[in-house]
């Protein structure tokens, strides 16, 4: 029986590790994948899945010591690369939840909560139906696939090493953000509008007609007017929101360019 070098079986360890560490730390954090529904143990085994396809053709990473210093600023960077993909597309679906509950707000449903089986938390009922929406639209855009492409990909502009995060990649990340929250808003402004104009109307009613109880009458009406917007408007919202996710997908990528 042939001994097998110990710097071979170190090199293979980095070289498995790095795209281990790099992909599970997207799958933590990003869309879909993080679902409180997706257990642990099928990320981990996804990730190790991914990691040992992918470690073959990522460029080798330099032979250091898993468990030195330099090793554990290896780690520490292909963490926060991983993490940086995923939140990226964490911020448009949190972006698609602001804007769920500014029409919430809008129609009176602010009250109205359910738990969404992303996070974990409680977000409005409208928040969740764009939610389901935008998961199935991300879904039929393969956006889960071109973010594990894009984990792989990453390998080819920052690739493991020692090296730091480049600020310009940071900085990128931050003003996507922007975008993505002004993106957000412009999916509830036309809900917002019509229930702007309901609210102003029911507003000249009371003025004209005092005696009317407008908290018996109002709400009521919101509520079936604000359906009704969201009934008409239902074509345009997905339109919107398959838009919406394309293009931050186009930009996942650019970040790190």
């Amino acid at each position: 029986m042939l001994p097998i070098p110990a710097e071979l079986i170190l090199e293979k360890m980095v070289l498995w590790s790095a795209p281990f560490l790099r992909v599970s730390a997207m799958l933590l954090i990003a869309p879909v994948f993080s679902a409180s529904g997706v257990s642990v143990r099928f990320r981990v085994l996804l990730a190790v899945l991914i990691a040992a396809l992918a470690a073959p053709i990522i460029p080798t990473p330099p032979t250091t010591d898993l468990f030195s210093a330099n090793g554990l600023l290896m780690a520490i960077r292909e963490v926060g690369i991983g993490f940086a993909i995923g939140f990226v597309l964490q911020l448009v679906f949190g972006a698609i939840v602001y804007a769920g509950q500014a029409v919430s707000m809008t129609m009176g449903l602010g009250f109205a909560m359910a738990v969404d089986p992303q996070n974990g938390v409680q977000v409005p009922v409208l928040s969740q139906m764009y939610v389901i929406l935008a998961t199935l639209l991300f879904l039929s855009l393969n956006g889960h696939l071109i973010l594990i492409a894009t984990v792989i990909d990453s390998y080819q502009i920052l690739p493991a090493n020692l090296s730091g995060i480049p600020v310009s990649s940071l900085g990128a990340v931050a003003a996507l953000g922007s975008k993505v929250f002004a993106s957000g808003i412009s999916l509830a402004l036309p809900a917002m509008a019509a229930m702007l104009m309901v609210n102003v109307t029911f507003g000249v009613i009371t003025r004209t007609a005092p005696q009317l109880n407008i908290f018996a009458v109002g709400f009521p009406m919101t509520l079936m007017g604000g359906f009704f917007v969201l009934f008409i408007n239902m074509p345009n919202l997905i339109a919107a929101l398959s838009q919406f996710l394309d293009q931050a997908l186009m930009q996942v990528p650019a970040v790190f360019m």
